[in-house]
């Protein structure tokens, strides 16, 4: 995108002010998406943007400026205005000779989707409509989307590093709404992989569909949840979010430098069960996190966070690891060329445990079984937090029974950890997802195997 030495003299540019530290994010992005509702097909639209953000730093004050303009003088333009906003004196030239790296594969593209037809992506959300509504007569909206992008990306600073990546991704998303005596209720699935078009190769697009039709249906009978702690057993792959939202986020090190997290200090201590290992690895093929240089240049890795319940580590972006002497761990992250770059989660997910899945519910006597978590939110500086369950059962006498109403699960992540007694050894990666955090979104993924909490408050209806 940018010639070599067109990237130093504008690092150079810079840093005139002296500042202590500068860097080019310069950014490619193609994307199509159809979008298919009540039978019609709504939209199709393709897009491209492209453009650079320049950051600056001196002490502890950050200048940043980003332009869709990659010439030279564009980029020199925006270079004087980060500087400018890091530092207003100084002087000086400083020469910045870098060191391009190997590009690091992570993922095997054998089919870009911008190569493939437009017929061809409107041909599968039709297929999903059709799958959907034959799943039965109470269907009767079927909502579904296809999405892919391909994101060229070059990274370079003034610490000599120039990286390079190119990030290709499809997604698809099902709503699904059926009808009956209770009213309406909705389903919803999703797949989305950092891969090309090869992946409708192996993912059976209908069987996703009848999946989302059949959790709407199921819940045409099902009855209140209840309200109160209960155990409560989560199946596998559905249940990463919950460590995402409610320990994830605490464990980044920008929200333990602002004393805003919860695990802030404890690393060594026994945080979650000795049956729980946390891991964030942004190198898993295919997930939806995978990128095989974060978005400050730096490889993606697998990072450790909690190993046998003891807090080992928390994930860094370069700043941070900078101001503490110590590399960063690949979690440096941003929505695009116009956003600065924060610490993020990558895949994050629970490593297998020793109890068999059927086991956890045959030994669970009452209790709720969570088959499918929704949205949730939390606070990241206690922990507490509150999570939606889109399909959950009743758990009686050892055995999955009769579906519930949609419900809340509210508790506190640190306790959760905790408090979790059985952890199944069937590790699944859930549905992609993307995280919001200070106003910017980024592709994320998470997973578990089947877990059981020992209590946890359910925010039902039932009396």
């Amino acid at each position: 995108m940018i010639d070599q030495d067109v990237i130093e003299r504008t690092l150079g540019a810079a840093l005139r002010t002296g500042a202590d530290f500068a860097e080019i994010y310069a950014e490619d992005k193609r994307n199509t998406s159809v979008g298919l509702d009540d039978g019609r097909i709504e939209q199709v639209t393709s897009g491209r943007d492209r453009g650079a953000g320049i950051r600056v730093i001196k002490g502890e004050t950050t200048g940043f400026a980003h332009t869709s303009d990659l010439s030279e003088a564009g980029l020199a333009e925006a270079a004087f205005a980060a500087a400018a906003a890091a530092s207003q004196g100084g002087g000086g030239t400083r020469t910045i000779a870098l060191t391009r790296s190997d590009p690091r594969s992570v993922n095997r593209v054998d089919r870009y989707p911008d190569e493939v037809a437009k017929a061809a992506k409107v041909e599968l959300v039709l297929r999903i409509n059709e799958a959907a509504r034959a799943a039965g007569s109470e269907i009767v909206q079927v909502s579904a989307g296809y999405g892919d992008s391909r994101k060229r990306v070059l990274i370079a600073n003034s610490d000599g590093l120039l990286a390079q990546d190119d990030v290709v991704r499809v997604l698809t998303r099902i709503s699904v709404v059926a009808n009956g005596d209770t009213g309406m209720q909705t389903g919803f699935q999703s797949m989305g992989q950092t891969v090309g078009w090869e992946a409708f190769d192996t993912v059976d697009i209908e069987e996703l569909a009848r999946d989302a039709a059949r959790q709407a249906i199921v819940k045409l009978r099902a009855r209140p949840a209840p309200s109160g702690p209960v155990p409560v057993v989560i199946r596998n792959g559905s249940g990463g979010v919950l460590f995402h939202e409610a320990c994830g986020h605490g464990l980044e090190a920008d929200h333990v430098h602002k004393g805003a997290s919860v695990y802030a200090g404890k690393v060594g201590q026994l945080v979650a069960s000795p049956l729980v290992t946390l891991v964030d690895d942004g190198t898993l093929p295919t997930e939806w996190g995978t990128l095989a240089i974060d978005d400050e240049g730096h490889p993606t890795q697998r990072n450790v966070l909690i190993e046998n319940g003891v807090l080992t580590d928390y994930m860094w972006d370069h700043l941070r690891a900078r101001k503490e002497g110590r590399a960063p761990s690949g979690n440096g992250r941003r929505q695009s060329y116009m956003h600065l770059p924060m610490v993020r989660m990558t895949n994050t997910f629970v490593l297998d445990g020793p109890d068999e899945p059927d086991d956890i519910i045959s030994s669970t006597e009452h209790g709720v079984y969570v088959s499918h978590l929704g949205g949730g939110s939390v606070n990241t500086a206690t922990g507490d937090f509150v999570f939606g369950m889109s399909e959950a059962y009743l758990i009686e006498n050892g055995e999955i029974t009769e579906p519930l109403r949609e419900g809340n699960l509210i508790g506190n992540g640190p306790q959760v950890l905790l408090d979790i007694d059985m952890l199944g050894n069937d590790f699944a990666m859930g549905n992609p997802g993307t995280c919001g955090k200070d106003g910017q979104g980024v592709p994320v993924g998470d997973g578990q195997p089947t877990l059981r909490v020992k209590s946890l408050t359910i925010g039902g209806t039932a009396s």
